[in-house]
């Protein structure tokens, strides 16, 4: 991923934020019919499990992309 330029890295975490959203709400409503709950309580829940791994792992990809630079291939001492 460091051969990206930053802003193919943004898309990628706005991307990244919209599949753990998705797949939460569609991972907990399948399972919800699996289970035979109720489909808004465990969809509900879902959605936040979604949120905190987009949060989580977009802060960590941010980190990453607009942190501090260091050139690689380049040896000091």
């Amino acid at each position: 991923m460091d051969r990206l330029p930053p802003t193919a890295r943004l898309i990628g975490i706005g991307g990244y934020f919209a599949f753990c959203i998705i797949a939460g709400i569609l991972g907990s409503v399948l399972l919800a019919d699996w289970l035979g709950i109720s489909r808004a309580l465990l969809g509900t829940i879902g959605m936040f499990v979604g949120l905190i791994a987009a949060f989580w792992g977009g802060y960590v990809l941010l980190m990453e992309t607009l942190g501090p630079h260091k050139p690689q291939g380049r040896k000091d001492g």
